[in-house]
């Protein structure tokens, strides 16, 4: 946009009146358009929401104020969609806006364009699943990506569409992999530098995990990187000429024999990138299958976060957050750069966050992923005694590891063992927040364990590659679900909310001093990002399972939601599911302001 005004002031004398008319114009049509520039600054600007994650560093802070900790008691709806039909089920989307437009995806691979102001419906596009699709926790999606003229989401039978965003039309569709195999798409890709970056999801059929750069005007691949050791990744010419771009890792050096050809490690959660360093953090699901009797080693790049080259799609560091994963613990929760203040020398580092599945909070340096920080952000956790910070390496408890059933007496179950926390995580799918004025992040926990034990496997294409069995188990009476004010510097909880139900929907944090927030009781609540304390609510009808967005739209603050109960609590929760199963579904978007 810059460099388009400042040839503009360059060629208007020498053209006259006809070249200045032909600027405006072109001033107009670029404006319509998102461009690289509007994504690397989507969280400092104001107006617009372009990117999931409000921007892509994944902080999900919001500088706007005119919603504070005084005026937010007046927040008021405006209006709600209804996505309609009977494709309920979980609605984990983050809405993105634009140019006055929001689009939002739904259920079933749906993506819905409405006027911001509104609610009024511009277009939908429904996209034709084919029979068989086998998604692993619901049939969610948590959003798109704009880029130009294009909105772009990935699909359940594993593709990535592009949409003409005024009119809903398809430019593009590209096919990631074999649904049949197991593959398919929920997280929202971002845009960097003229790429469209996703992952894939489907770690319990024994997929290989990867991260993808395409073209976003075409959809053309431009590398692709594993995140299993062992395979190869890719770079490709325009014409689709592939070229080998170095195998990820060692073969076998942390994988004994041949299991890490379908050693999972999927990164069914998206990517965040940092512009500072130019590298895509990408979180890597757990390793297949679930019985670790079966893969000695670390198993490399599973349950881990990757750093990789925007450009080359090299990886440049990662870090393991569980090492020869035995409890589903995958680490593909988001890593959200922040700076970070040295405790002992007082040094402002270059770092990231991530509340990981196992119940540890890690903080790295994003430069080159050294350990700076790691401390428990759940009550109740029996796999290890801790994070030893000189090594980064877990502190086990061998005997809290499930059993290996070749040793048991019919070899068909191994030791069961209580582990906390459950599979689905100290943290899952649901998006944590920082606030650089306050220094914490917000991050939404979960207080539950599971029996677990392990079974014999072998992979079979398209069939579930587990190798396990649990029950999940509430751990107390009173809640389960804990929003909690973490200081990564200190590692202590600062406050916390207790919730009844799980808490599976994202956090957002502003700069009027408030952190929202949804539960699946149908509530989107507003705090005080300080001190924790109840200021606002508003019940949807359904359970929140999504992040808050906020923008300006014409001197005014506006917050969205959706709403609708799911996800992967209610299909794989055990005894919490039934604890929770009085909960409605629904789907739809709430937009809010202040009442005048």
């Amino acid at each position: 946009m810059n460099s388009m005004n400042q040839r503009i002031k360059r060629n208007t004398a020498p053209f006259g009146l006809a070249m200045i008319a032909a600027a405006v114009l072109s001033i107009g049509t670029a404006h319509a358009g998102v461009s690289d520039a509007d994504i690397v600054n989507d969280a400092k600007t104001a107006d617009n929401v372009v990117s999931y994650g409000m921007g892509t560093q994944g902080q999900r802070f919001s500088p706007l104020n005119k919603i504070n900790t005084q005026t937010v008691k007046n927040l008021v709806p405006v209006w709600s969609f209804s996505f309609g039909g009977e494709k309920q089920r979980g609605q984990e989307s983050q809405p993105l806006i634009h140019d006055g437009k929001m689009f939002v995806t739904a259920s079933y691979s749906r993506i819905f364009a409405l006027d911001a102001k509104t609610g009024k419906k511009l277009w939908k596009y429904e996209h034709r699943l084919p029979e068989g699709i086998m998604p692993c926790c619901d049939v969610v999606n948590r959003g798109a990506a704009l880029y130009g003229d294009l909105v772009i989401f990935g699909t359940l039978d594993a593709q990535v569409v592009a949409l003409n965003k005024d009119t809903g039309k398809v430019v593009w569709k590209e096919k990631v992999d074999e649904y049949s195999a197991g593959y398919s798409m929920t997280a929202a890709p971002i845009v960097v530098k003229g790429k469209v970056i996703t992952g894939v999801s489907g770690g319990e059929f024994g997929i290989v995990g990867r991260i993808e750069a395409r073209d976003a005007l075409t959809g053309k691949l431009v590398w692709t990187r594993p995140t299993v050791e062992g395979h190869m990744g890719y770079t490709y010419d325009k014409d689709g000429n592939k070229k080998e771009n170095g195998i990820s890792g060692t073969t076998n050096a942390t994988w004994t024999g041949d299991l890490w050809q379908t050693g999972g490690a999927a990164t069914w959660h998206g990517a965040t990138y940092d512009p500072e360093t130019n590298l895509i953090f990408a979180g890597t699901g757990n390793p297949a299958p679930w019985n670790s009797h079966l893969r000695p080693g670390d198993n490399l790049f599973s349950s881990s976060t990757v750093a990789i080259d925007a450009d080359t799609g090299k990886i440049a560091w990662h870090y393991q957050n569980t090492p020869h994963d035995g409890w589903d613990f995958d680490g593909v929760n988001e890593f959200v750069s922040f700076d970070y203040k040295d405790p002992k020398t007082g040094k402002v580092i270059k770092a990231g966050g991530k509340a990981d599945r196992n119940g540890f909070f890690f903080v790295n340096d994003r430069t080159n992923g050294k350990l700076l920080n790691a401390f428990p952000f759940v009550n109740k956790i029996t796999w290890a005694k801790g994070i030893d910070l000189k090594t980064g390496r877990p502190l086990y408890v061998d005997e809290n590891r499930p059993g290996n059933p070749a040793k048991s007496a019919d070899g068909k179950k191994g030791e069961v063992v209580f582990a906390a926390p459950s599979f689905l995580g100290g943290k899952n799918q649901q998006q944590i927040a920082f606030n650089p004025q306050t220094g914490y992040f917000y991050v939404p926990a979960n207080e539950w364990g599971m029996d677990i034990w392990n079974e014999p496997v072998s992979y079979k294409k398209g069939a579930a590659y587990l190798g396990a069995g649990f029950t999940i188990k509430p751990l107390h009476d009173d809640f389960i679900g804990a929003l909690r004010a973490v200081d990564p510097t200190t590692g202590k909880i600062v406050w916390e909310k207790k919730n009844y139900a799980p808490l599976w929907g994202g956090v957002m944090t502003t700069g009027g001093g408030l952190t929202f927030y949804g539960t699946p009781e149908g509530y989107i609540k507003a705090i005080d990002a300080k001190t924790g304390a109840d200021l606002w609510s508003f019940q949807t009808g359904s359970g929140v399972v999504a992040p808050p967005v906020t923008w300006e739209d014409g001197g005014e603050q506006y917050v969205a939601v959706v709403s609708g109960w799911g996800g992967a609590v209610p299909l794989w929760g055990g005894d919490v599911a039934k604890r929770v199963n009085y909960l409605e579904q629904g789907g739809s978007v709430w937009v809010f302001k202040l009442h005048k």
